[in-house]
């Protein structure tokens, strides 16, 4: 299997142009990101997870959700979501290919370490516009496809069908 792996906050405040914390709420900037991470996934098909991290959340529990087959996990209190990330790569990395998303050095160097592969939020950003345009490109294709019924009937009995519903 394949897994991303997303700091979420970290990628909300690395992607300046993409969220603005000026103006927008913290829940909207997750609610963005958790929407273009799940198209990603639709497309890719492999299994991303964003983590959220409550470290500095009084009481905080550990949360799981599902959003859009996207896996989200808010961390408990006293948790970051490093330390779920590397927990994570360590237990699995050996039986699958674990990408993780993070601007942390450090970070980085861990999963490394770990046998996890790391991606910048950049790369992960542009990843993202190359697989929108595959997706751009793919989509007349996709729509000739979906038609192939109406492809298929002959041209006269088309002509017909039209005028019966345009009432002549």
């Amino acid at each position: 299997m394949e897994y991303l792996l997303v700091d979420g906050y970290n990628v909300i405040n690395s992607w300046k142009d993409e969220f603005d914390l000026d103006k927008d709420t913290l829940e909207e900037c997750r609610d963005k990101l958790l929407n273009i991470m799940s198209n990603y996934q639709g497309y890719k098909k492999i299994n991303v997870i964003v983590v959220f991290d409550a470290y500095m959340v009084k009481g905080g529990k550990r949360k799981k959700e599902i959003f859009d087959k996207l896996k989200i996990i808010y961390t408990e209190e006293n948790q970051t979501a490093d330390n779920y990330i590397e927990r994570f790569v360590y237990k699995n990395s050996k039986e699958n290919i674990i990408r993780v998303v993070t601007s942390d050095y450090l970070e980085q160097k861990t999963v490394l370490n770990s046998g996890g592969i790391r991606m910048s939020p950049r790369e992960l950003k542009e990843e993202i516009a190359l697989t929108g345009k595959s997706i751009k490109e793919a989509a007349p294709d996709i729509i000739k496809k979906s038609n192939s019924i109406m492809s298929n009937v002959n041209h006269d009995l088309l002509q017909e069908l039209e005028k019966m519903r345009r009432g002549r």
